[in-house]
């Protein structure tokens, strides 16, 4: 997250080498006055359409992702818990991911990840933590996790709050997709910037009451940003923003290459890089439930 006074630095030489009707010939164009409906078409069209999403399956996504810097462990701990396997980490999880950690602190650590994703709400992650595969399986009602790093290789199942949160992700389906049908109520809120860039701030009420915001960038009418699901750090819940860049096509759809996640209260923020997309690959049922012992 850049600081104000490197914000102020940079503009300081962006204003010595460049003349200023060059800059405000740059500027983004204010965002045009559309309505939350015209806002939601417009997006929709930009992720590719939804006939096209309606064609997709089941999806996987294979990259690295960010999990802390050297000097930052116990920061690292409640990330990868997050993340990965949606829980507070304790206190021998924070020694097992210090015991895992890297001596160069000038970047952060990065762990293999392979996310697979089916409909209607099934998912598996998988993360390579400490030369051991962490998994966790949702089978659209119910998870369990397995974390061989901590040496506890029985699947144990979510608890209530950790299904709750599951079950209200998203999964393959844009949250502004066939809106009205899942009972979402929208709401245009306003227009800011997000990095740099005017969006609209898009309020949504689902049907069972909880809000989310998402931030539609007024030129490409992409989801820059939206609000993730609440975590709870030190004892607290704290807001969790994620930025989306690097859209790219892939079999028609769009999708975001680079997902960087930031909460509320805490400087470091995390990068999920996605090297490669397979849309509609071949996933058996059985990778979404609890192995049979």
């Amino acid at each position: 997250m850049r600081s104000s006074k490197g914000r102020w630095f940079l503009g300081g030489l962006v204003g010595l080498y460049f003349p200023a009707a060059l800059l405000a010939a740059e500027k983004p164009p204010p965002a045009a006055k559309l309505s939350a409906t015209q806002v939601i078409e417009k997006h929709v069209a930009a992720r590719g359409g939804q006939q096209a999403w309606h064609g997709v399956q089941s999806m996987s996504w294979n990259g690295k992702m960010d999990v802390g810097f050297a000097d930052s462990t116990a920061r690292s701990a409640r990330y990868v818990s997050g993340a990965a396997m949606a829980h507070t980490p304790s206190k021998r999880e924070i020694l097992a991911l210090e015991a895992a950690k890297k001596p160069d602190t000038a970047k952060q650590t990065q762990l293999p990840f392979l996310l697979e994703m089916k409909r209607p709400n099934k998912s598996r992650f998988e993360l390579e933590f400490a030369g051991k595969t962490a998994v966790q399986v949702y089978d659209g009602t119910n998870g369990w996790m397995t974390r061989p790093y901590l040496n506890r290789d029985d699947w144990e199942p979510f608890s209530p709050e950790q299904a709750k949160e599951q079950a209200g992700q998203a999964g393959l389906d844009d949250p502004l997709f066939d809106y009205a049908a899942k009972g979402t109520k929208v709401e245009l809120e306003s227009v800011e910037p997000v990095e740099t860039h005017p969006a609209y701030k898009l309020k949504l009420t689902m049907k069972n009451g909880d809000v989310q915001h998402i931030w539609i960038d007024a030129q490409s009418f992409l989801d820059v940003k939206v609000e993730g699901t609440p975590h709870r750090m030190d004892g607290r819940m704290h807001t969790v923003w994620v930025y989306q860049r690097d859209f790219r096509t892939v079999q028609g759809v769009v999708v975001p290459f680079v997902l960087e996640t930031a909460v509320d209260g805490y400087r470091d923020t995390h990068k999920m890089v996605i090297d490669k997309v397979a849309v509609n690959p071949k996933l058996a049922d059985t990778l979404f439930v609890k192995p049979q012992a």
